[in-house]
């Protein structure tokens, strides 16, 4: 790992797929910037990076027109197609979404309509028995079909994009401070004087951008989602998801294949943190009775399996075995909503990425594009 100058031209905080990945576009844009990654935890891919379900999202739940549909779209393909440059394996195992009610159809053909404007590859509709042939332990009267849907090792990604950058673990930082000709970046080892700095602080992010001066407003509150492990992997080929709440930025309990060849299921979505954020008690009045159900499938495998077998009826009970837990950051406002896009604040010398759960590792090489542009406008 790099040792952190005193001084440089940029420094890019955060070690997760999304800071590697806007280091690794500086570099790319001007091969002799000097520019380094600052990572408090001893490793890179800490956190969302290196604990989340593995899988290349393309774009069929986004609004249209919105900073998720057009990076993640933008996204996929570029990862894709870094990861057959670096060797890095991924499947496109394809990923179908179950209507199992009449009740769904309504959300379920705006999810249809949306995906279609957002240009997802190969999308179509599917009846029962179509759907049997692609997946044929799930049931429904309707599905969606994502064949170019895949899944990735992220760590690997992220281990990848490091390869090629300075990188120093082990050091916090503290704020930012801005100054005329740039940026003092204030951390664990002392300061760093750069041209220019983006933050890419995940769980953090929002405290970072508050200590440099950046207003409060969105918050990241943390939401555990844990998963259990699918003991009969034959009952899944790819990916089975249910027709999602518009409402909420999450995908309900679904079934995921992993490209070690594990299933998933899951996650839950508990909300475990920012109590002292208005935000989150608006949140919690708000959905208090999804909250009470989360806590029930959190605490209850039964609820997990009996949620599955909604679309996967041959699911059992015994089937579940205890799995891995993730933490997502999901920026919530003073109001109580749940932001639902990509979100970036931008000073002279600095930009806070303030929100980017879910697609953000799928659009990490864009959103570094994205960034990247950002930062040559005037």
């Amino acid at each position: 790992m790099a040792e952190l100058p005193q001084r440089c031209d940029a420094v890019v905080v955060g070690a997760g797929i999304i800071g590697l990945a806007v280091a690794r576009e500086l570099r790319r844009r001007t091969p002799d910037l000097d520019v380094v990654v600052v990572e408090r935890e001893p490793t890179i891919a800490a956190h969302q990076t290196g604990r989340n379900s593995g899988v290349i999202h393309q774009g069929v739940y986004y609004v249209p027109g919105s900073l998720k549909a057009t990076l993640c779209r933008r996204g996929a393909d570029l990862l894709y197609a870094f990861c057959e440059e670096h060797g890095i394996r991924v499947e496109r195992c394809g990923k179908v979404i179950v209507a199992t009610t009449e009740s769904e159809l309504r959300r379920f053909d705006e999810l249809h309509r949306r995906g279609l404007e957002n240009g997802v590859p190969g999308l179509r509709r599917l009846g029962h028995g179509e759907l049997r042939e692609i997946e044929p332990h799930a049931r429904g009267i309707a599905a969606l079909h994502s064949p170019q849907t895949g899944i990735v090792d992220f760590g690997a990604v992220a281990r990848a994009l490091a390869s090629e950058l300075p990188v120093v673990t082990g050091c916090a930082v503290e704020r930012f401070v801005e100054e005329p000709s740039g940026v003092r970046v204030v951390h664990a080892r002392g300061e760093t004087h750069a041209r220019f700095a983006v933050a890419c602080g995940g769980l953090g992010s929002d405290r970072l951008a508050v200590a440099s001066g950046q207003p409060h407003d969105p918050r990241v509150v943390p939401f555990r989602g844990g998963y259990h492990r699918l003991r009969r992997t034959e009952l899944v080929r790819g990916l089975i998801y249910p027709v999602p709440d518009p409402q909420l930025p999450f995908l309900g309990i679904h079934l995921t294949k992993r490209i070690d060849g594990e299933v998933l299921v899951g996650p839950s979505a508990l909300l475990v943190g920012g109590l002292t954020w208005p935000g989150t008690w608006r949140v919690a009045r708000r959905w208090w009775r999804v909250g009470i159900a989360e806590l029930r499938a959190a605490a209850s495998p039964r609820a997990f399996a009996r949620e599955a077998r909604r679309y996967v009826p041959e699911l059992e009970r015994a089937d579940l075995m205890p799995g891995p837990a993730g933490v997502r950051a999901q920026a919530v406002g003073r109001n109580g909503a749940l932001v639902d896009d990509f979100v970036f604040s931008r000073t002279p010398h600095t930009l806070h990425v303030r929100n980017a759960p879910s697609p953000g590792a799928t659009s990490s090489l864009a959103i570094a594009e994205h960034i990247v542009n950002t930062l040559s406008e005037p």
